[in-house]
């Protein structure tokens, strides 16, 4: 009987160290996508923001244009 509950104890044991380090690498795994999300994010970031620079130059120019073309004199 002590055999068996000594093979039983070793085997929780195990069992339990075999979560401790499953766990610790889904953990690690989990704190490596977050700091993935986080960079990616901050690039979406400043792409949008780039974005919305390069939309205001288009806007500008388009003024611009527009206002040149009023000044070309009909042939």
């Amino acid at each position: 009987m002590d055999a068996e509950l000594a093979s039983l104890e070793q085997k929780l044991e195990q069992l339990i160290s075999r979560h401790a380090s499953e766990q610790a690498r889904l953990h690690g795994q989990f704190t490596a996508a977050q700091a993935d999300k986080r960079q990616l994010q901050e690039q979406v970031d400043a792409l949008e923001n780039a974005n919305r620079e390069l939309n205001d130059k288009l806007g500008l120019v388009g003024s611009r244009l527009e206002a040149l073309l009023a000044r070309i004199p009909e042939a």
